[in-house]
């Protein structure tokens, strides 16, 4: 037993110390695991105790129900006795520490070492695996079984088990936390289970495989043994205890005898060369590999054949040492017969792997030595010290060679690059060379084969190859300045990963001391902040990414460089389109990472396509098309349906399955809307979609750092699918064969930094193809990054400046390289985020067109755990996963079409009985997902027979373990969420805290990148007092998207800044604020009451801030306030008084503030009573919502008890209310900071649109140019009142509306809004910073601006995505539809208002110079008059429908006419004009307040406008608006924000010139 020693990698002894942990964790782990599991919940954290019954009954995981038992005395009460689960064992270690499982191998006790291997896949092959002699083996991963076991009597052609690497199983035991009885695989043959069973090999589940890691890696590899005995109950076997079994440790003895041939086999006879393989434990893969691959004679021979004396006669022109177990000083006869060998006149070429390296080396006469817990994994990082070149390996030792003690005639070969161990030996001038890991690594990585090829080559007398160095690598080229080009505003298929992505980028290239240029119309963004230190861009340009606009940026600022790999397809584009143009080669512009010429051959279909065939790999059939002719030859070719896809597109816009050739014309017509090239592809539906994350340097080091797997089957955009990392269906030469394949595709394709592949994978088979390369920063790139802890974006912009991966760090353990692939010991879950709801006509079927707005993700140790969390991150008022479908439709149709709602469908099929094959068949779900879909259905169903008090703390475990919530726990019981809470609190039941490190626990982690978790028995780290928690903003959704970040991560600075510790709690992937470098400590989690409260009780915070992260957090605030939590800022009384709206209405009227008349609901009669006192429109409003959800004006009776339905669904038990609303006000904006009820500082912006318009869809004009001095002045003295009156501290924001100078006020927002960043950066001054000192109650100073000095104008616009909503009517209402926006600056209105319309993607109407204008309403035809004489002045042809045309003709302008029918013969049709192009810009203004379902021409032309790229404009004040600056437009001026900030202004101060 080895228990203690020196460095791991290094001989013990010689007073080297061991290795230790940098967190508080390490040496807890050490010193308390005796104890870790058995009193782990019973009053062994803060907030709230009180301890259980008995501390027996939980010593546990419990990771899935479990029956009562003696052995465990438990509380009697409700079980939940509903999956298979074996007899109680135990995993008794040599230091007395006992953790508790359960059986699902054989019961027979056994005894060996404890290892661990932090393989995610292959355990059919590590279990048969020789090396594991006599050790009991933990996985890390923590979901075994996955993928069952494969037919044992299936043979190769040589006679050898097909998918195993020895005969029978080797491994002494088997420990894992979560056992999958349920397997699905179309290879396997049984359940890893019985097949232990059958091997006679004992094997626990249920136990902490993290927390036992960590104790291995603390205290070096320890003697243990399975026990199925009944142990004391205190967590230590005790001097009481009958242990009959005694511990062993295998090293002192010759495992390698036990394993080794006891004949001569040969294997490939006849064959030439003729190698003689010495057998200390051979893997049968390194026989297909000399036999199959290199076609050669390999006769097998047993470790202590005597080759000197020769028995059998065997001619041979090389030696091959195998990998084998135990201390390989014991075989010395082997040792013998290689020194023998080496001292030959004319010695044969010698290789060996594992074993046989150590075997070569004490041959040599060197030392090996007993390493501290070994190297067992797929993914050991080795550096060819020949090359440099750095190899992902797998390995499976506890002994190394001693580096140091080398002769002097040999070398170093391969060298760990994590823990500097020798990975290989060489002969400076002889054949003899070995390695320590395993190139022919089944399971794991075969990137290093070649070695069997070079030694094949020797032995064959080939001349030696050269391995040299690239000299390009000391030609690498030295950057000073470099411009990075952004995203633009946030829209559905392009969001938030991009900030996070720009802005890792900008902080890599910072601490290169490389000057930054940022170009990025989103103000919402951290990317675009100043404040940001060392990753601030030095200089920022709020302009249009448009190819002339960057042009023009690079003439003036003369970059060396452009980086258009973190900006998405927008970023992509611009950059294809100036290396096209001969642009960036003019001026001497570098494109940074993957050249331009790769990007273009994976988004050209036909060029991919040709470059996959180069190198054998298979593209799913696929025919380009430029013409509809084309695009119809295509479909016939492959046979419908077919996938129709615009090329160069994002998040498969323009793309739609067809069925027939109706269907494909349909869709290709809009395809070439927004393409020159459309793609016709091959229908996969069915098929598994996986996708790999793939990093490449200059030096041709290649590493995938996370592999997805898809819950939906092809034929869903991934963006709109259920993601899991890693993947879970998958077997070890899946994983590898596609793995594999990635690493071929992109050295293929020459990509520098990082790329994104996607697989189809044939369910039945092992049959692929390749769907797309993504050659830049995606989406999924930013999920992996927050899945595994690797900074995917930070580490390629570090690949684009020539390092190399090697020398980059692993950003999380601070020790070891970035050429690795991290290993996960938990499961994410990614889920979508859809906002459907919010549209009129919307098509709810998920495709291959993204449609979703947002994703969370969700981190647990089992699926279930993992799912459920997903379900409340994506929206908090669900409980977790419970069957729902709509009443409407039959339930097989809601199963078998894929929407948002199908999870949940399918869910309640499972409730409801069907079978998980059943479900399958229409699904095509993967049966493993589904299995465990059935496990929460079956608890759920157990649970929900009893009461709480009849829950004991074995069945409330289970079901916390697997993902239940106290709400949802408390519906089922009938109880409240509270008194489950204080219930589960007293029998000790909390979640632990778990890091994310990378390795699965194989080095200590130096960041606090935490999840929580109930499958524990420790936690990895202790609480960190008196910290400050800010609550993130969750899933981007419409109404709440990145500008929420950016206050998040404002004020995470500012309290970091303050000498405060920072704790953000999010879910969302997408975001800065989940950066682990942003924040002290970063929980992963739900912002949920439950998880915050754990948290909050856990750390012992301070306070919370819940202002700064949207509507989620805010809802919070007094539930968690009734819980004794300190609240931050505003008191959560009042918080609840702006938000319910009739307390807020009672609280206007009371201090005398004008607002519309109201009433909140009682009965719809009543609402109808008061809509016919004062008039319709009215407004109906509920509390408590983000982006006004189910807020509508209603026209008339019947639209009012429609939407008053709505909103009371929406708004639950929260109040409704109904005001009058007022036609043709004006909008006001009020973003304010106060602190005790005195506002500090505040910004007055104006809509362009009148009130009607959700603000989040308004056009916001800042400074405001056409307010009175009378409105501005009550503004201020109304916003002073509110913020007195609900004793404001932090930031507020207050909308209002004017008409003849009579304001009124419509709503507050006790949070911040999505204005702040906009504002902060108008004025230069970081509003959130200045309320996070309000909200600490620190000293805070007033920003001094003035806005009547600031001679600059701002405008905000907004983004939409209709183009992707199919069917969605483009209108605007008081319910919220932009999905993101952008903001530019002018030296007067009209500069700012076009610069931010075209940023938005709006295009200026110069091709045709054609103007569509339909009016509904005579007053606002007349509003336009104006604008469409100065459009006909400016030599515009003016389109209008035959009313529009009637009212302008009848006033003497000369207009065209179109016709709404259809074969009109007087005039052409109008949607024939939109759909051929014939028109720029589209101005239709619908009827003021209608939300009828009738689909009207207006509807038509407004759908076609947006199905055919043309730009449309739907509100007269932005038409006029838009008129105007067209009069007036001058080209858009270059300027960054910087150098308006510095014109010259009257009696203020920048942020920055402030002490």
């Amino acid at each position: 037993m080895v228990s203690e020693g020196g460095k791991r990698g290094r001989p013990f002894g010689g007073g080297a110390s061991s290795s230790k942990s940098n967190n508080a964790s390490a040496s807890k782990a050490a010193k308390t695991s005796s104890s870790a599991i058995s009193g782990a919940y019973v009053g062994s954290r803060g907030g709230g105790g009180g301890g259980a019954k008995s501390s027996a009954a939980l010593r546990h995981i419990s990771p899935i129900p479990l029956r009562e038992s003696s052995e465990f005395n438990g509380d009697q009460g409700l079980e939940l006795p509903l999956i298979r689960h074996g007899d109680p064992g135990a995993l008794v270690l040599a230091d007395g520490s006992v953790h508790q499982g359960f059986s699902f191998g054989a019961n027979v006790p056994v005894a060996g070492e404890v290892v661990f291997n932090t393989g995610m896949v292959g355990y059919p092959e590590a279990l048969t695996d020789p090396s594991y002699r006599g050790q009991i083996l933990v996985l890390t991963y923590p979901m075994v079984g996955n993928y069952g076991v494969p037919a044992e009597d299936a043979l190769d052609e040589h006679g050898l088990p097909l998918f195993f690497e020895s005969s029978k199983i080797q491994v002494a035991g088997l420990i894992v936390a979560s056992y999958s009885a349920d397997h699905s695989h179309w290879n396997s043959a049984k359940s890893l289970g019985k097949w232990l069973q059958e091997h006679n090999v004992p094997a626990l589940y249920g136990i902490d495989t993290r927390a036992l890691t960590k104790k291995i890696r603390e205290t070096g590899a320890i003697l243990g043994k399975i026990d199925f005995k009944a142990e004391k109950a205190t967590g230590k076997a005790g001097k009481g205890a009958q242990v009959a079994l005694e511990f062993m440790d295998p090293n002192k003895t010759n495992l390698v005898a036990q394993v080794s041939t006891k004949a001569v086999k040969v294997y490939g006879k006849g064959k030439s060369p003729r190698i003689v393989a010495f057998d200390c434990g051979m893997k049968f893969n390194i026989i297909r590999y000399f036999v199959k691959y290199h076609d050669v004679q390999f006769t097998v021979v047993p470790f202590d054949y005597d080759l000197k004396a020769n028995p059998a006669k065997l001619e041979w022109e090389g030696i091959f040492i195998s990998n084998g177990p135990g201390d390989p000083t014991m075989c010395e006869a082997t040792i013998e017969t290689l020194k023998w060998a080496m001292n030959l006149e004319h010695p044969k070429p010698i290789f060996g792997i594992c074993l046989g390296n150590q075997l070569l080396a004490l041959a040599a006469g060197a030392k090996t030595f007993k390493m501290k817990y070994g190297n067992r994994g797929m993914n050991q990082p080795c550096v060819d010290m020949r090359t440099t070149k750095c190899y992902i390996t797998a390995q499976n030792h506890g002994y190394a060679v001693d580096s140091d003690g080398l002769p002097h005639d040999w070398k170093t070969f391969f060298l760990n690059a994590n823990d500097f161990s020798n990975e290989g030996i060489i002969h400076v001038s002889k054949p003899f060379f070995s390695v320590q890991f395993h190139p022919e690594a089944c399971g794991g990585p075969t990137d290093t084969a070649f070695l069997f090829e070079t030694f094949i080559n020797l032995v064959r007398g080939s001349p030696h190859q050269l391995s040299l160095l690239d000299p390009c690598l000391y030609q690498r080229f030295k950057y000073k300045k470099v411009l990075l080009v952004g995203s633009g505003g946030l829209s559905i298929g392009q969001a938030g990963e991009f900030d996070y992505s720009g802005s890792q980028a900008i902080k890599a290239l910072k601490e290169e001391g490389i000057e930054v240029i940022l170009i990025n119309p989103n103000v919402a963004t951290v990317q675009t902040s100043k404040s940001l230190g060392k990753a601030s861009p030095d200089k920022v340009y709020f302009l249009p990414i448009r190819p002339e606009v960057v042009l023009e940026i690079i003439k003036k600022e003369k970059p060396d460089g452009i980086m258009v790999n973190v900006g998405g397809q927008t970023a992509l584009n611009v950059g294809i389109k100036l290396w096209e143009s001969g642009d960036l080669q003019k001026h001497n512009v570098r494109v940074m990472g993957t050249p331009i010429s790769t990007i273009i051959a994976t988004e050209d279909r036909e060029i991919f396509s040709e470059k996959l065939r180069e190198i054998d790999e298979t593209l799913a059939l696929s025919f380009p098309a430029t013409s509809m002719e084309e695009a119809k030859e295509a479909a016939n070719k492959i046979g419908y349906p077919v996938l129709i896809r615009a090329a160069y597109a994002l998040g498969g816009l323009g793309s739609g399955f067809a069925e027939d050739e109706a269907e494909l014309v349909a869709l290709a017509e809009k395809a070439f809307a927004s393409s020159s090239q459309i793609l016709i592809d091959q229908d996969l539906r069915g098929w598994k979609e996986i996708e790999y994350e793939v990093v490449r340097d200059i030096e041709d080091n290649c590493v995938t750092v996370c592999n997805m797997e898809n819950f939906d089957p092809l034929g869903i955009h991934t963006g709109d699918s259920i993601v899991v990392a890693p993947s879970q269906t998958l077997s070890n030469q899946e994983y590898y064969m596609l793995r594999s394949t990635s690493i071929k595709v992109i050295r293929h394709l020459g990509i520098i930094g990082e790329c994104n592949i996607q697989f189809a994978l044939h369910p039945e088979s092992e049959k692929y193809c390749i769907i797309e390369v993504n050659a830049r920063l995606s989406r999924s790139s930013a999920l992996a990054s927050k899945a595994t802890g690797y900074p995917l974006a930070y580490v390629a912009t570090k690949l684009c400046l020539g390092k190399d991966l090697v020398s980059i760090r692993n950003s999380v353990t601070k020790t070891t390289t970035a050429c690795f692939e991290p290993s996960l010991d938990y499961c994410v879950v990614k889920m979508p985020r859809w906002d459907l709801s919010k549209f009129n006509r919307v098509e709810t079927r998920l495709g291959s067109s993204m449609i979703s707005v947002g994703e969370v993700m969700a981190i647990g140790r089992n699926f279930e755990e993992a799912i459920q969390k997903a379900v409340r991150m994506v929206n908090p008022n669900l409980d977790g996963l419970d069957g729902k479908c709509a009443v409407s439709a039959a339930l097989d149709s809601q199963i078998q079409i894929p929407t948002p709602h199908r999870l949940f469908a399918v869910q309640m099929a499972l409730e409801r009985g069907y079978s998980i094959d059943a479900v399958h068949a229409l699904t095509k779900i993967d049966r493993w997902f589904l299995s465990k879909l059935k496990n929460i259905s079956l608890m759920k169903a157990a649970c929900s027979k009893g009461s709480l008090e009849s829950l004991n703390a074995v069945s409330l475990r289970a079901l916390k373990c697997h993902g239940f919530s106290d709400r949802q726990v408390a519906r089922y019981v009938n109880s409240t969420e509270v008194v489950v809470r204080r219930r589960r609190l007293q029998m000790g039941i909390r979640p632990c805290v778990k890091q994310i490190d990378t390795l699965a626990a194989e080095f200590p982690a130096q960041t606090n990148y935490l999840y929580m978790t109930y499958n524990g028995s420790e936690d990895d780290l202790d609480p960190d007092v008196d910290g400050v928690m800010v609550l993130g903003c969750g899933p981007y959704c419409i109404g709440s998207s990145v500008e929420f970040d950016w206050c998040a991560v404002s004020a995470v600075r500012q309290i970091r800044a303050t000498g405060m510790k920072a704790i953000v709690v999010n879910c969302n992937p997408e975001t800065v604020s989940t950066d682990y470098d942003e924040s002290d400590r970063l929980f992963f989690e739900e912002l949920t009451f439950e998880r915050v409260l754990d948290i909050y009780e856990r750390e012992k915070a301070v306070g919370i801030i819940v202002s700064v992260g949207g509507q989620i957090a805010n809802n919070l605030a007094n539930p968690l306030f009734q819980q004794g939590v300190n609240i931050l800022g505003t008191g959560p009384v009042d918080i609840d008084k702006a938000e319910d709206r009739h307390q807020f209405s009672e609280l206007l009227d009371s201090i005398g503030v004008d607002q519309p008349s109201w009433q909140e609901l009682s009965t719809i009669a009543d609402a109808k009573i008061f809509a016919d006192e004062v008039g319709y429109p009215v407004l109906v409003r509920p509390s408590f919502v983000l982006s006004g959800a189910a807020m509508n004006v209603a026209a008339n009776a019947r639209q009012l008890e429609s939407f008053l339905q709505e909103a009371a669904d929406v708004s639950q038990d929260k109040p409704v209310v109904v005001t009058k609303f007022i036609l043709n006000a004006k909008e006001i904006e009020f973003d304010a900071v106060a602190k005790a009820g005195d506002i500090l500082n505040y910004a007055i912006s104006e809509h362009v649109e009148n009130a009607g318009v959700h603000s989040g869809d308004a056009t916001l004009v800042l400074p405001a140019q056409k307010l009175f001095v009378e409105t501005i002045r009550k503004v201020k003295k109304i916003s002073s009142a509110i913020a007195k009156a609900l004793n404001i501290t932090g930031p507020f924001n207050i909308q209002l509306m004017a008409k003849d100078n009579d304001v009124k006020v419509i709503e507050c927002n006790l949070r911040a809004s999505r204005t702040f960043p906009f504002v902060s950066k108008v004025f230069d001054a970081n509003f959130i910073t200045l309320a996070t000192k309000a909200m600490l109650g620190v000293p805070t100073k007033a920003y001094n601006i003035s806005l009547i000095d600031i001679d600059y104008v701002a405008v905000k616009a907004p983004m939409f995505s209709f183009t992707r909503l199919r069917g969605a009517d483009p209108t605007l209402g008081v319910e919220m539809a932009s999905t993101g926006e952008v903001a530019c600056f002018g030296h007067d209105v009209h500069e700012a208002f076009l610069a931010a319309l075209i940023a938005s993607g709006f295009r200026m109407p110069i091709k045709t110079k054609n103007i569509l204008v339909s009016i509904a309403e005579d007053s606002e035809r007349l509003e336009l008059l104006a604008a469409v004489t100065a459009l006909l002045g400016m030599n515009y042809t003016v389109f209008c429908t035959p009313g529009t045309g009637e009212f302008y003709e009848s006033r003497g302008l000369e207009v065209q006419i179109l016709s709404k029918k259809p074969g009109d013969k007087k005039y052409p049709h109008v949607i024939d004009a939109i759909k051929m192009n014939k028109v720029d810009v589209v101005i239709n203004v619908p009827e003021g307040t209608k939300k009828d379902e009738e689909v009207t021409i207006g509807y038509a032309m407004r759908r076609s406008a947006v199905d055919f790229g043309v730009p449309l404009v739907t509100n007269i004040k932005c038409a006029n608006l838009l008129v105007e600056a067209l009069a007036r437009h001058k080209g858009i001026k270059v300027q960054s924000v910087e150098s308006f900030y510095r014109i010259p202004t009257v009696g203020w101060q920048r942020e920055t010139e402030m002490s």
